[in-house]
């Protein structure tokens, strides 16, 4: 598998960093102060690669907080961010169905 700094970046409009906590797995987003929020409106956007590339590489170094970090799309309508594709709405509000009692949730 290639590293995701070895990949050329190709975006269409804007992007944010995503990954997981470390420590539970639960879905971050990087901020424009070098930190993880829970919130997908917290996120730094970017726009063009260099903006994406410099996010992405500081995330990555950032491998201590959150692990398996990637660039996702997102759409802005009104200053709110959502985002941009199915996998990303899956990953933000969690599975698309019930999980057995056995999981306590």
């Amino acid at each position: 598998m290639t590293s995701p700094l070895q990949q050329k970046l190709k975006i269409a409009g804007p992007v944010v960093v995503t990954a997981n906590r470390l420590g539970d797995g639960v879905v971050v987003y990087r901020t424009a102060d070098n930190g993880w929020s829970t919130q997908i409106g917290a996120a730094a956007i970017a726009t063009t690669v260099p903006a994406a590339t410099e996010l992405l590489h500081a995330a990555i170094a950032d491998d201590i907080s959150a692990v398996g970090a990637y660039i996702a799309p997102v759409e802005v309508d009104a200053g709110r961010i959502q985002p941009g594709n199915m996998r990303e709405r899956i990953r933000l509000q969690g599975p698309t169905f019930d999980l057995p009692a056995i999981f306590g949730i």
